[in-house]
């Protein structure tokens, strides 16, 4: 099975909008966005989802990958 990478860093660095500027964007905490940031999380509300895409103009599948190359074959 391959696994899911979070691509936040990219698409904000794209819109040029600051992790403090998204924090107060979404109302979610620096730390759990930097958590999201950096994919060092197991899940994500769809709700805070939600939130990012509304503030980034983007899509889910923007920020989210299927990244194939990790499956055991």
């Amino acid at each position: 099975m391959g696994k899911i990478v979070l691509r936040l860093d990219r698409v904000m660095a794209d819109r040029k909008i600051s992790l403090n500027e998204l924090s107060e964007m979404v109302g979610v905490t620096n730390v759990n966005l930097s958590k999201l940031k950096t994919g060092k999380v197991s899940a994500i509300r769809f709700s805070t989802l939600e939130a990012i895409c509304d503030a980034l103009h983007c899509q889910p599948g923007d920020i989210l990958e299927y990244d194939e190359s990790t499956r055991e074959v």
